[in-house]
């Protein structure tokens, strides 16, 4: 009777510790190891690293319900949802797995045309620029010095400043109906201000963004980074957040995501990484990088000193069908052609 009590002991732990050792996932198999929108993906139940049988098994990518063998042109670029159901042992399972989905095709490269330089304030570390009605305006960033500013580049004057209080500091603008909106970096709050005055009218909170970096707008939706491969679509009246777009080329996604202008269906951003001077051509809707501005060369066209710094700021001059880009400390604005090599 003691044998069979011991034996009744070990074969409870036996199968306790086999239970808990059961480890279910998703196998998602194809001929590439980068998953694009061609791809064709086999979708497999695992247990313990083994493909198993199971029974009632779906599968749904971001929702929709899929077949075990399925093309990946219905997933998004950037991070997808794979979800299983499944019942295994008379027990219901449900495994999420995420997968990246990256574009199918390499950027095109540019190059740029340089057809006029303006005088530049070298103080300012520059974080943003919108033109509205051929004036330009600029948001400029770090504790202290942080301020929204309005300026007539063609005839060097500064028509107003206003600056942010010290715990502030400065990131992105947009201007979308007849409003300013600033961003601040790090303390999750953003800035509205009436255009015609450029009085400070009310204040928003971000949502799952995690800091503020740059904005821009598409005549309907303010778009904002956050230093992440990430750029938010926000709601100009509500000020939430109601989608958001993953920046992916055909090999990876691409973070630090900073400055914006959006002309048409592009977005032109730069990336604030390895004081690389590049400019990224973003298509709108999915996120694909279908361009890359090398714009390297222009920070040796300016006065060179200790705190020189990055390129940082793009707007889109519609009346003149044309770029002006800076950076940080620059002493100089130049007015560019974007050429499609």
């Amino acid at each position: 009777m003691r044998i069979n009590f011991y034996l009744f002991l070990i074969s409870i732990v036996f199968i306790s510790c086999s239970n808990e050792n059961q480890i279910y996932e998703i196998s998602v198999s194809s001929e590439s190891e980068i998953f694009n929108k061609e791809s064709k993906v086999s979708l497999d139940i695992k247990l313990n690293n083994f493909l198993i049988k199971v029974e009632d098994l779906k599968f749904f990518i971001n929702g929709k319900k899929v077949s075990k063998v399925t093309n990946l042109s219905i997933a998004k670029l950037g991070s997808n949802s794979i979800k299983a159901q499944f019942t295994h042992n008379n027990q219901k399972k449900i495994l999420i797995k995420n997968i990246d989905v990256y574009n199918t095709y390499q950027p095109n490269l540019y190059s740029y045309e340089i057809i006029g330089e303006y005088p530049h304030d070298i103080s300012l570390y520059t974080q943003g620029l919108e033109f509205k009605n051929n004036i330009l305006y600029e948001s400029t960033g770090l504790n202290g010095y942080s301020s929204l500013r309005k300026f007539d580049v063609y005839n060097n004057q500064l028509i107003d400043v206003r600056f942010l209080d010290d715990e502030y500091f400065g990131e992105g603008l947009t201007i979308l109906n007849n409003k300013i909106y600033q961003l601040t970096w790090k303390n999750r709050i953003g800035f509205i201000y009436d255009l015609k005055t450029m009085n400070m009218e009310k204040s928003f909170n971000y949502g799952q963004s995690s800091e503020g970096w740059g904005l821009a707008n598409d005549g309907n939706n303010l778009y904002k980074s956050d230093g992440t491969e990430k750029i938010w679509i926000i709601d100009p009246v509500t000020l939430k957040e109601i989608d958001n777009i993953e920046i992916v080329t055909d090999k990876k996604k691409v973070k630090n995501i900073n400055e914006l202008e959006i002309v048409d269906e592009k977005i032109y951003a730069n990336t604030y990484q390895f004081n690389k001077d590049v400019v990224l051509v973003i298509n709108k809707l999915t996120g694909s990088v279908d361009g890359i501005i090398d714009f390297g060369n222009l920070r040796n066209k300016v006065k060179q000193h200790n705190n020189l710094d990055v390129l940082n700021g793009i707007a889109f001059n519609k009346k003149r069908n044309s770029f002006f880009v800076t950076g940080k400390r620059w002493d100089k604005i130049f007015e560019v052609k974007i050429i499609k090599n």
